[in-house]
This record gives C-alpha cells, structure tokens and sequence, in this order.
C-alpha cells in the first residue's frame, strides 16, 4: 500500500476536504500516475451531492487527469517517467461484446465499467448476478496525488498539448466527439450545440475542426461573444427557439446534427423541430428522465433522439490526438486545490469561462487531512 492525499467529501452536504488514505500498489497490468493536473467536471458536483442516487461515501471525484507514470511493469506499453492520461474509466470486464469491439464505456459486465471514482458503475449489490468482478466497492478519483489506471485504459498525451489543457479532453472532449463520429459529422454538416459550458464549448471547437457550420443555442446572451470566438458562424437565445416551438414542429427543419450538452433535465422539443429528416439530436448532458418528447415531431420527419456516455479508449486517445493535429485546446482556468469547493459553486451557476484546472502541486501544501475511514 501507497500513502496518498487528496480531497473527498463524507456525505452528500458536506464540502471537500483533505483526505488521507492508501492507494494499492500497482498490478502487473496497471500503472501507478503522480496526478498534475485534474478538470472540475460538473459530473463531479452530480457525485458529491448524490444527485444520480449511487454516490458512494467518501467521495473523491477526479476523472480528467493528467499525470507522470511513476511506477510501471517492464515491457509494457507504457514507461516511468511517460505523460499520460485517464478518463472516466479505469478498468472493464474486458469479455462481453461491447469491451470485444471496442465499447468499453458501454460495458455490460457484472458491475459495467470500472469508474475513475465512485467504484464500479453499477454496484455489486445491484449487478445482476451480484458478484463484484473488480473486488472493490469504491475508488477514488483524480483529486488526489496519485492515481492507479489499468495499462490500457491509459491514454498517451502528445507533446504538442500542454498537460493542463489536455485534461478536459479526456471528458469534456471524447464526451462531445463520440457522438460526432457515430453520427458521421462531416465538411458541410449544420451541426446545433445546445449548451455553452464545459463540455458545450469543447463541441463547438471540435465540430468547426470537423468542417461543420456551428450554431450555438444558449440561454445566457451575455455569451454570444464567447460562441462567436470559439468558432460559432451563429448564436441563437434559446427563447427563441422554445417560443416557436409549435409553429418549427410542422416544418421540415435545417439541421443535420444537434448535440445538447445541458447538464441536467431540459426540454428539448424546440431542438427536435429543428433537424432535417433522418437526422439525430443526441443528449450527452443530462442522466436523469426528461421531458417527454412530442413524436407527432419525431415521426413526420423520421427525426432520432439519441443518447452518447463518453466515449471508448480508442475515441479517447483519438480526439486527444486531434486536437493536438488541428490545434484544439479547452479554454481553462487553473486553480488549486484548496479552492475546489469555492469553484465547484460556480460551475454550478455557469460562472466559468469554460474549465477549471486543479493545479495537483497544490496538494503539497497540505499537512494535514483526516484519516480514511
């Protein structure tokens, strides 16, 4: 065992705090990372606060990290001293036919996808056959100073992207390219955003790279110069929309692809009326039931609405080499740790120009910190 650091939160209306506690040594196939840097995900406020109702206590989120592998097998793929990157997902079964093909993120093992924090997707207690393949009921996350990964579920980050800049990707990027590249965007595509945060920023990025036309739905207009220097050809307040929601519902619409990145329950019918026939709204925001959806709008015009969680390794490491190719990089604001709580407040409120960064060095001036329980 590893003596390590870092911040967790002990119950649902608790704040972070410093939190001592012991990492495993690494196994054969996995890595053990000195963390530099980790991306505030507005998933992890989700955790913290158990609004998806399977956050397990303490909680240390954490799943946009980059770090220095400090210890590794010989003869792997990867070596002491490598800079690499780890996403939502540490470990899968690695034997059912989504992890066979490449889907590890949509994993149907026993306990689905090993998850960065919060342990095993679905819980042991709730698999179907309640065996726990991975002999864990928790991990902790990237907000501490280390961080063991399973080799392959590592990604290697390019020297053309700067470490703190490359640890959104590992999230907010692959979470907004995987749907782009299932869907086919392409040179030429009208493609919505529906969102400008974290991850909605991020899309506008990758989709313009992708050749796409970009319309950014927000409901904030103080935003519109932020949409129009990402890369934004049009910026579109959402009331707008919603007003004429009845009227676009009967008419063919002009979109052929709209990615909602609202991070929690939103009404999407107005985005609905909006796609041409045959073309897809895909929510990667939102986990919880949504509104219900008009199908007289679905139906008439053979419209989809979809669903995408994050994206596999390969996606991973693929949008992380691509942004390093076409000069792609989130627009951050680094912080230490010590002010996660005082961010965490204002990721909620959308007060955030788009990321915030954790510095992990940060981490050293603690001295402190309460034992594991």
């Amino acid at each position: 065992m590893v003596d390590a650091i870092g911040y967790a939160a002990k119950h649902s209306f608790s704040r972070l705090k410093p939190l001592r506690f012991q990492r495993d040594e690494p196994k054969p196939h996995e890595l053990q990372l000195e963390v530099l840097y980790c991306g505030v995900c507005h998933s992890d406020i989700h955790q913290v606060k158990n609004e998806w109702s399977n956050t397990v206590y303490p909680c240390m989120p954490g799943h946009e990290v980059v770090g220095r592998v400090t210890k590794a097998a010989d003869g792997g793929k990867f070596k002491v001293g490598d800079l690499v990157g780890v996403g939502c997902m540490i470990d899968s079964c690695q034997s059912c036919a989504p992890c066979r093909e490449g889907d590890e993120n949509y994993c149907e093992g026993p306990n689905s996808w090993l998850a960065t924090y919060n342990g095993p997707m679905i819980p042991a207690k709730k698999a179907p056959t309640g065996e726990n393949i991975y002999g864990r009921d928790n991990t902790y996350g990237g907000y501490a100073n280390l961080l063991n990964v399973r080799e392959d579920f590592a990604i290697r980050i390019p020297d053309k992207l700067k470490p703190e800049e490359a640890a959104p990707i590992l999230c907010a990027g692959v979470t907004t390219f995987s749907p782009m590249r299932h869907w086919g965007v392409k040179k030429g595509d009208k493609v919505g955003v529906v969102g400008l945060g974290g991850l909605g920023h991020m899309a506008v990025k990758l989709a313009k790279a992708l050749g796409a036309e970009v319309t950014v739905f927000t409901t904030s207009p103080e935003k519109k110069a932020d949409a129009e220097a990402l890369g934004a050809t049009h910026v579109t307040i959402e009331k707008e929309v919603t007003s004429k929601a009845e009227e676009l519902a009967t008419t063919p619409g002009t979109f052929d692809f709209i990615l909602s990145t609202v991070p929690e329950k939103h009404d999407i019918n107005a985005f609905v009326a909006l796609l041409k026939r045959d073309k897809s709204l895909v929510i990667v925001g939102a986990l919880e039931p949504m509104a219900p959806v008009d199908n007289q709008a679905v139906a008439f015009h053979r419209r989809s609405v979809s669903g995408s969680l994050i994206g596999s390794i390969r996606e991973t490491q693929e949008v992380i080499d691509f942004c390093a190719e076409h000069g792609i990089a989130p627009e951050i604001e680094i912080i230490p740790i010590q002010q996660i709580n005082q961010a965490m407040k204002k990721v909620e409120k959308g007060d955030v120009r788009f990321r915030y960064v954790i510095d992990m060095a940060s981490l050293k001036d603690e001295d402190g910190g309460d034992e594991d329980e």
